[in-house]
């Protein structure tokens, strides 16, 4: 089992360099040889995007002088070629930019995905289901895993229950530590983390696809609050995408000890005497519009891959 990892580390270690280089998504004829299930990053950024509403910053202005710096809302898919099928992880307000991009990626336009998992009810991560609804594209019964809480917000809050009760989405229940089965390939078990947790509560996926093991916890608070231990799920599978909303103390002008995310210095110090291989595994998502990490090339980028680390860039591909 070991080796088995070490092959796939290895191998995903250069496939990372090669994105982190280029950032090109690979051509359609690329797609059309690839016959196993993969990741496909839909975007990276916190609930309120990059850039940020009435943000003046120099962190914004880059975007709105070179637009092509702007980047969705932190989203991930699974996509199984040997199906044809898809499934994303959260609906964000920047849906409609993420299915045409996944639509571009599979060459399957005008598709929508088998389904959409949801974390929790922050507006980053479940108002894009207001794009499949009556005033928009008018979807037909789009499968949404959801957790009890949030089951039961969409259900009995206007205006998601339009959505459920016109049949555009239909309502599929998860329950925490419980495996969901998509295909013969894919399987997903929500794991709950503490959170802010007003409307819903709040979980991250374990998603199995071929016997390998993916971790997505977009958000979370500090990592000593979780009674699970974060350190031992990443030894456990073999690629982790991680809350990384701030990269360090200071970096907003407000009282940081009262954001309970943890800091992307605070996670590298805890994650520090993993093994190269593990580290190689840890892929930071959810920045904030002042995260560094936005930023190609900047030290805060730099300083993540010396430590061994790496972190999740709109449109990377990671095989499996």
């Amino acid at each position: 089992m070991k080796s088995e990892k070490w092959i796939l580390t290895k191998g995903y270690v250069l496939i990372s360099f090669l994105i982190l280089s280029s950032c090109q998504t690979p051509n359609s004829q690329e797609n059309l040889q690839r016959n196993n299930p993969y990741i496909f990053v839909l975007g990276v950024a916190q609930d309120a995007g990059y850039p940020q509403i009435n943000c003046e910053k120099e962190c914004c202005q880059r975007v709105y002088k070179t637009p092509e710096n702007k980047r969705f809302i932190s989203s991930i898919a699974i996509i199984d070629p040997v199906s044809k099928e898809e499934w994303i992880f959260d609906a964000t307000p920047s849906l409609t930019d993420q299915i045409k991009l996944l639509n571009n990626q599979t060459q399957r336009q005008g598709d929508l995905p088998e389904g959409i998992f949801l974390t929790h009810a922050h507006i980053g991560h479940y108002t894009g289901l207001m794009y499949l609804g009556h005033e928009a594209m008018g979807a037909s019964n789009v499968p949404v895993y959801a957790m009890p809480r949030m089951n039961e917000y969409l259900k009995i809050n206007g205006p998601w229950s339009q959505l459920v009760e016109y049949k555009n989405i239909e309502l599929k229940g998860l329950q925490k530590d419980s495996t969901t089965v998509l295909n013969e390939r894919i399987s997903a078990i929500p794991i709950q983390v503490p959170h802010r947790d007003e409307y819903s509560e709040t979980v991250g996926f374990l998603i199995d696809v071929n016997s390998k093991q993916v971790l997505f916890i977009p958000d979370i608070d500090k990592w000593s609050k979780w009674e699970r231990s974060i350190v031992e799920y990443i030894q456990q599978v073999d690629i982790a995408f991680v809350d990384a909303t701030f990269f360090k103390n200071g970096e907003i002008n407000r009282d940081m000890s009262q954001v309970l995310h943890p800091f992307v210095e605070e996670s590298m110090g805890l994650f520090q005497n993993l093994s190269d291989i593990d580290k190689a595994k840890v892929h930071f998502i959810h920045f904030n519009h002042t995260n560094p990490l936005l930023i190609k090339g900047s030290d805060a980028q730099k300083t993540v891959l010396e430590k061994g680390f790496r972190f999740a860039e709109q449109g990377m591909i990671i095989e499996l």
